[in-house]
């Protein structure tokens, strides 16, 4: 057993002779000690961080991921509605990005953007690409096939679609939003995600026969924000109305 007393008779007695042999080492000992010590709080604190953290990081990340979502639908919708107040048709609302679908047109061929949602003469609305680790890394898609419950009238509403999210996400959407904990909206017919063929560009816009989802899973009404679940194939939309109809 190290003699704590005999150390700290030596550390006062520095410059006179010790009668103890074993000062110099049994100092060495303490030392040591020390610092093994202080290591094996700083591994201990660092597990305990660690742990009381793990189970709330994911869910942390995606909450956030989910805000920055819903926010930049937000700022969607203000663009559209600053389109349409400079007198631009609902029709001529375009959505033309170098990142977008080249469906969606060449934004640097069109001599007047005025109706472009991604330029800053048009709705002023800077084009972003989803966040990570929330979808497939599919791009945002803007479609005027479907008619969402008790929004507008029966017409096809204007939407933004970010596709093929996490079940993970489209849970965070809904509860964040006020759906009820276990039912998740679906769409039986038609999936909202209408894919290439029914993107909102120069060649198609608002369909007169438009798709309907499943009404009765919707528990919050009117439908302007959400998470759908495409029944056919089991895949997860997010979707924003940007124009009711």
């Amino acid at each position: 057993m190290i003699n704590v007393r005999s150390f700290f008779f030596c550390c006062r007695k520095k410059s006179a002779p010790s009668p103890h042999k074993n000062c110099r080492s049994e100092s060495g000992n303490i030392l040591f000690v020390i610092l093994l010590a202080v290591v094996l709080i700083g591994l201990l604190t660092a597990a305990i961080q660690s742990t009381n953290q793990g189970g709330n990081i994911d869910k942390e990340s995606l909450l956030l991921r989910a805000t920055e979502v819903q926010r930049y639908a937000s700022e969607m919708e203000r663009g559209v509605v600053f389109i349409l107040n400079n007198g631009v048709s609902e029709n001529d609302i375009r959505f033309a990005y170098p990142d977008a679908n080249s469906d969606y047109g060449d934004l640097s061929a069109d001599t007047d953007p005025s109706n472009q949602l991604f330029h800053r003469d048009g709705g002023g609305v800077t084009y972003r690409a989803p966040p990570d680790d929330i979808n497939d890394g599919s791009k945002w898609e803007f479609y005027g096939q479907t008619a969402l419950p008790e929004v507008g009238s029966d017409e096809a509403e204007l939407i933004a679609v970010l596709p093929n999210v996490t079940q993970a996400f489209c849970e965070q959407i809904n509860k964040s939003i006020g759906y009820d904990a276990g039912t998740q909206p679906e769409d039986t017919a038609t999936c909202l995600n209408g894919g290439a063929s029914a993107r909102f560009d120069d060649g198609t816009q608002f369909a007169s026969s438009p798709n309907t989802v499943d009404e009765t899973t919707f528990s919050l009404k009117p439908a302007k924000q959400g998470c759908v679940k495409c029944t056919a194939d089991g895949t997860y939309h997010y979707f924003d109305v940007l124009l009711a109809r």
